[in-house]
């Protein structure tokens, strides 16, 4: 399948921490992260596997009828938010398909934490019984690049670690930055780095500036902090995401609209939307 852009990046789940399908919440979207990058060629890419992978995954059924799927996976850490969805991805459970998971840990441990939340009595199926086949990679010994894609992982500033993606295709460049806390100089001189340029960034803005004070070492950032890091970095388009369970549609058109007062191409992250490049 040709498609008439180099990628396009779509939205699925934007929530960080836990679902929130509350009606003040639906317009953004209450499902835990999860993104889906669309390649040219017709690949499919998925960040993370938080709620919103069950509808993603519900999609490419319907997208692809009756075809084998070869659909990676790249994890950016193994917190609840993240994972929960994966049970629920339909496309795991055909033996015609093929599902990898990139993450920055050893192959067995990512296998192991994934069948961990799918024992008894957490779900009714095992991960290994599964009938897709499944791989496991980790992305520093095996990085996911080829002709269609290149995929860099950079360390984030997060509770038990985390990694970002700077995601390159003739020439478009995606930048995803989530579950990150501004404050360590190291890691944000890294962010800054590897967002230098990028067409698309995708940055925490969990917490607004005020909310920020109490929540330091949570592991998460502000929108105004996400500003800085994409006027430093150049960056074309910034996209506000990781939104806190407690923030309605209304609090969220409140940041879009002062985040605009910074920095003209800002969006904020909303399930259902599509970013072609």
């Amino acid at each position: 399948m040709n498609n008439p852009f180099r990628m396009e990046l779509n939205f699925w789940g934007v929530r960080g921490s836990i679902p929130t399908p509350a009606p003040e919440n639906l317009g953004y979207g209450g499902n835990t992260t999860c993104l889906e990058l669309r390649l040219a060629d017709g690949s499919i890419v998925v960040i993370d596997g938080g709620t919103g992978a069950r509808k993603l995954g519900l999609s490419l059924l319907q997208r692809f009828p009756g075809q084998s799927l070869d659909v990676s996976f790249l994890m950016t850490h193994f917190h609840w938010d993240h994972i929960q969805g994966i049970p629920f991805f339909a496309p795991l459970y055909s033996p015609a398909n093929h599902v990898t998971f990139h993450s920055s840990k050893p192959p067995e441990e990512t296998a192991d934490i994934l069948e961990g939340q799918m024992t008894n009595p957490y779900f009714p199926v095992r991960f290994d019984l599964l009938a897709a086949k499944r791989e496991f990679v980790q992305i520093s010994d095996r990085p996911l690049e080829d002709n269609r894609l290149s995929v860099h992982a950079f360390p984030l500033n997060h509770p038990q670690g985390a990694s970002g993606f700077r995601l390159e295709s003739q020439g478009a460049v995606v930048v995803h930055a989530c579950d990150h806390e501004h404050g360590d100089p190291t890691l944000d001189r890294v962010l800054r780095e590897n967002a230098e340029g990028a067409d698309i960034l995708v940055y925490d803005a969990q917490f607004t500036p005020e909310e920020y004070e109490s929540k330091r070492g949570w592991g998460h950032s502000t929108w105004l902090e996400a500003i800085h890091v994409a006027r430093d970095a150049k960056v074309k388009q910034l996209v506000l995401a990781h939104h806190d369970p407690s923030h309605s549609d209304e609090f969220l058109r409140n940041v879009l609209a002062q985040a605009r007062e910074k920095f003209d191409n800002v969006v904020i992250a909303q399930e259902g939307l599509a970013i072609p490049l």
